[in-house]
C-alpha cells in the first residue's frame, strides 16, 4: 500500500485545484482522475464560458490566476460571445492545467482510474482501492478530499449525503417547494436534481447567410431558437477560432431523462445514460448545421474518436455533503432590499467564517418553465450581475468522518442554493480552500476541523501563487496594493463591511482605488466618442466607427460612470472589443476631452 499526505478523488475543477493548492501547501498528495483530462467543467466537460466571478474585484484565487493565465495563451483574447466575458478552447485549458501540475514536484497525478472501494475505520478514512493502468492498487492518506462532480468518493464512505430536493419547511427557503408539492407533484420524482448537458463543440464558417436567419431547427428544437433567434442562439457561447460551445438550456440540449442512473452502481446503466445526453447534443448540433446552412458544423476540441465531444456531461448538481453547516438560499440573498451582498457568517466568537465568495445570480436548469427563484441580481457596469455571498469553511467538513473534505459542487449546499454555487470560478476557489485545508492539517497532525479559521483566512490572502478573497467587498479589486489591507480590515472588524459591501467605520483608511489605476490588459484599444446613455438603461459611445454598448468589469469605473453624469461628454477610453456582445469592455478612462 501507497501512503500519500494527501489523496483526492477528482475529475471536477475542484479537485485539479485542491490537488494544485495542496501540493503547493507543503503535503505529498496524489491526484487520481477518470479520463485523461483533469479539468473538469472548465476543460474536458467543455463549459468553457464561464459564468459568475466577472469582475476585477472577484477575480482571485486560483480562478483569478487561471483567468489570468487564458488571456495570456489565447492569441485573440477571451471577448468572444454574449454569455460570458471570457470564452476559451478547452485545449488551451487544459494545457495550463496540466503545466501548473508538472510543476509541483509534490504532486502525483494519475489518469484513467477508476475508484473501487474506500475503506474506513472508527469514523475516519484510511484507504482507497483504485483501478488503474497498473491493475488494483491501494493509497493510503491522513487527509482524502472529494473532487469529483458526482461525488463519488462521499457515496463509498459512511458520510451522510443529499440528492434532489428539500422542503421549504427545513430551512425556510424563499424559492423552495412546500413538502406537500414535494410527495404529491410527479415532477419532483421525475426531476431530482438539475439538468445537465452534455456539451457538444460547434466550428462556424464565415457569416450566416441571411436568407438562413429565420430558419428554426427540426422537432425536437424546433423552440430552441424562439427567444433569441437562430444566430444569437448559436454565438451564445462561441470560442477562439469560430469554435462553439453548444450548452444551449432553452429546449437544446440539456438532458432532463432518468437521471437517477447516474448514482447506478451498474456500469451499463450509466453507459446508457451517457449514450443517450451525448446522441442529444449530437443531434442538437446536426439541427442546427441543416436550418443554418452549413454555417456551423462539427468542431474540433476534445481528444478520442469523437472531437466534437466533451469527454464528460456537465453535471451542475451530484451527492452533497451533510457538512458541520450547510449554506442555503437564505445565505445567498442580500441583507436588505437594497443591499449589495449577503449575510457574512459570524460564529459564537464574532468570528468571521468565511473562505470563498461566490457571485452568480441562481440558475436552474429543468424541463419546461424556469423556477422561480428569488432574485439576487443587481446592474452593475452595464450588466446584470449577481451579489456576492460567502462560503463559511464549515460547509466543506462533516464530523462523522474529520478526514474528508469535499472540493466540488457536493459540498455542504442546499438543493435550491446549489443553483448559485455550482459554477466553475467558485469551485476552483472552493477546491483552492480544501487543498490548503488539508495540508495544513496534515501539517500540523490535527483534523481539519480542529484548525483556526483565521489561519486559512490569512493563508488564502497571502498565498504567494493565487491570493484569494475571503469576503465580499466591492471596491478593490486584486491588482490593487491595498488589496491584501482591505480584506484584513474587514476580518478584523466585520460589523464594518456595510450592505453595500463596503468598508466603513473608524478604523477604515482606505480610499477606494483611483479610476485610471487599472493595469493595461492585451487587446487593449484606445476609443474616442461620444457618450450616452446612463447607469439604468446601459451607457453607449458614439465613435467614428459605430456606437458601441459599453461594458466594464472595474470596479472604479462603475463607480465613475454611477457618480457623475458624464452624458453627452466626449471621453477618451481604453477598452476590448467584442462585436458577438457586442460591446466594448471599458478597462480605463484616460481622459475627458471636454
Amino acid at each position: 500500500m501507497t501512503h500519500r499526505d494527501v489523496v483526492v478523488w477528482g475529475g471536477g475543477c475542484g479537485g485539479v485545484a485542491a490537488a494544485l493548492q495542496s501540493a503547493r501547501s507543503g503535503a505529498d498528495t496524489t491526484l487520481f482522475t477518470p479520463g485523461p483530462w483533469l479539468g473538469g467543467m472548465v476543460s474536458s466537460a467543455g463549459v468553457c464560458a464561464p459564468d459568475g466571478h466577472e469582475l476585477t474585484c472577484w477575480q482571485t484565487g486560483i480562478w483569478g490566476a487561471f483567468l489570468r493565465q487564458l488571456e495570456l495563451e489565447e492569441p485573440s483574447g477571451l471577448d468572444h460571445n454574449w454569455v460570458s466575458c471570457f470564452g476559451y478552447r478547452p485545449q488551451t485549458a487544459e494545457r495550463i492545467l496540466q503545466r501548473w501540475v508538472a510543476a509541483e514536484p509534490r504532486l502525483d497525478w494519475r489518469p484513467h482510474c477508476r475508484l473501487e472501494q474506500v475503506y474506513g475505520q472508527q469514523g475516519r478514512l484510511q484507504s482507497v482501492e483504485i483501478h488503474s493502468t497498473n491493475g488494483v492498487e491501494s493509497y493510503s492518506a491522513d487527509v482524502f478530499v472529494d473532487g469529483s462532480d458526482l461525488g463519488d468518493l462521499l457515496a463509498l464512505s459512511s458520510a451522510p449525503f443529499r440528492w434532489g430536493w428539500e422542503a421549504k419547511e427545513i430551512w425556510d427557503e424563499p424559492s423552495a417547494p412546500e413538502q406537500s408539492r414535494l410527495e404529491s407533484e410527479a415532477f419532483f420524482q421525475e426531476q431530482p436534481i438539475q439538468s445537465p448537458t452534455w456539451v457538444v463543440m460547434g466550428q462556424l464558417h464565415g457569416e450566416l447567410d441571411p436568407r438562413q436567419a429565420a430558419a428554426i431547427p427540426r422537432i425536437p428544437f424546433d423552440r430552441s431558437t424562439a427567444s433569441f433567434g437562430l444566430e444569437k442562439t448559436i454565438t451564445y457561447g462561441r470560442l477562439p477560432s469560430g469554435l462553439v460551445m453548444l450548452n444551449w438550456p432553452l429546449e437544446g440540449n440539456d438532458w432532463h431523462h432518468s437521471l437517477d442512473r447516474a448514482l447506478s452502481a451498474d456500469g451499463e446503466v450509466r453507459a446508457e445514460l451517457a449514450q443517450e445526453m451525448q446522441r442529444h447534443s449530437k443531434d442538437f448540433l446536426a439541427a442546427l448545421e441543416d436550418c443554418s446552412g452549413g454555417w456551423i458544423t462539427s468542431g474540433n476540441a476534445f481528444p478520442g474518436a469523437d472531437p466534437s465531444l466533451a469527454l464528460m456531461p456537465y453535471w451542475r448538481e451530484g451527492r452533497r455533503l451533510m457538512g458541520r453547516t450547510t449554506v442555503t438560499e437564505r445565505d445567498l440573498l442580500p441583507v436588505s432590499k437594497q443591499a449589495l451582498r449577503g449575510p457574512l457568517p459570524i460564529d459564537a466568537q464574532g468570528r468571521c467564517t468565511s473562505i470563498a465568495v461566490g457571485t452568480y445570480a441562481n440558475d436552474h436548469h429543468y424541463p419546461g418553465e424556469d423556477w422561480p427563484l428569488a432574485p439576487k441580481s443587481v446592474r452593475w457596469g452595464g450588466r446584470w450581475s449577481g451579489t456576492p455571498f460567502c462560503i463559511p469553511f464549515d460547509a466543506l467538513i462533516t464530523d462523522s468522518i474529520p478526514n474528508l473534505v469535499m472540493a466540488e459542487k457536493g459540498f455542504s449546499v442546499s438543493h435550491m442554493a446549489n443553483g448559485a454555487t455550482r459554477l466553475q470560478p467558485l469551485i476552483l476557489n472552493l477546491g483552492q480552500v480544501a487543498g490548503l485545508a488539508a495540508a495544513m492539517a496534515v501539517r500540523q497532525g490535527c483534523d481539519t476541523a480542529d484548525l483556526q479559521v483565521e489561519a486559512i483566512q490569512s493563508a488564502l490572502i497571502h498565498e504567494p501563487q493565487a491570493p484569494a478573497a475571503v469576503l465580499p467587498i466591492w471596491d478593490w479589486p486584486l491588482w490593487h496594493p491595498h488589496w491584501v489591507k482591505a480584506q484584513e480590515q474587514g476580518l478584523a472588524q466585520p460589523e464594518h463591511l456595510d450592505a453595500m459591501g463596503r468598508l466603513s467605520g473608524p478604523r477604515s483608511s482606505l480610499l477606494p482605488p483611483g479610476v485610471n489605476q487599472a493595469p493595461n490588459q492585451p487587446h487593449e484599444v484606445g476609443l474616442s466618442g461620444v457618450l450616452t446613455g446612463n447607469l439604468h438603461e446601459g451607457y453607449h459611445l458614439e465613435t467614428a466607427e459605430k456606437i458601441w454598448p459599453l461594458i466594464t468589469l472595474e470596479p472604479a469605473i462603475h463607480r465613475w460612470l454611477s457618480d457623475e453624469d458624464h452624458s453627452g461628454r466626449t471621453l477618451n477610453l481604453r477598452g476590448i472589443k467584442n462585436p458577438w456582445g457586442p460591446w466594448v469592455r471599458i478597462t480605463g478612462v484616460m481622459d475627458q476631452a471636454n
